[in-house]
């Protein structure tokens, strides 16, 4: 990972909680306002939810996993996707429980809880796991485009929740940064160990 990426993340753990704080602030209720009023409906963008369901994320990091296992036999790799992705997940849960914000309300709402939004949680922790993964390795041009995809991606994944009504935007924010915090957390473990796996290597040499 670039240098930029780790204190990015102490920003995006400050924000985090900044939004815990203030989520029922007058600002923070404009803000999702303006952002539900903007996106509220719009087809396009809702459609990529599907893309964050919980069974399509299992079933990514199902096919991940197998990757990792019997392709390029990448044992910590296997690890690192279950403390993003399944690691992600529980934390989301725990957050959930934690706040108590309800969702907006609309008909037919889901009945659990809002903040941060498992969605944009979990999105930016599958698609930046993958990207990081696959960027090992790999051209800078690939690099690029991986990225830029996972981001992208991740993006529309998070707007969906707030097209559909089932998120305020601060959920969504706070998904986002929560995950990002999350993600490089579990990347400053994995980048440790494979520098120990080398160090030991070196040694045997």
């Amino acid at each position: 990972m670039k240098k930029w990426a780790y204190p990015l993340a102490v920003l995006t753990l400050i924000i985090f909680f900044v939004l815990r704080v203030t989520f029922q602030s007058k600002l923070i209720n404009t803000f999702d306002t303006k952002m539900a009023d903007l996106f509220f409906g719009n087809r396009f963008i809702e459609f990529f939810h599907y893309i964050g369901e919980p069974a399509f994320v299992v079933s990514v990091a199902i096919v991940l996993i197998v990757y990792l296992a019997w392709k390029v036999k990448n044992n910590r790799g296997i690890l690192f996707v279950l403390l993003t992705i399944a690691g992600g997940n529980v934390l989301n849960q725990l957050l959930k429980k934690w706040v108590h914000r309800p969702r907006p309300e609309i008909e037919d709402q889901l009945t659990s809880f809002s903040f941060p939004s498992g969605h944009a949680m979990t999105g930016i922790l599958y698609l930046f796991t993958i990207a990081y993964i696959f960027s090992e390795n790999n051209s800078k041009g690939r690099k690029t485009l991986l990225w830029l995809g996972a981001i992208v991606l991740t993006v529309l994944i998070g707007l969906s929740r707030v097209a559909g009504a089932r998120h305020f935007a601060s959920d969504v924010l706070a998904g986002w940064s929560m995950g990002y915090t999350w993600f490089i957390i579990c990347v400053i473990w994995y980048e440790r160990r494979k520098r120990l796996f080398k160090a030991k290597n070196k040694v045997k040499l």
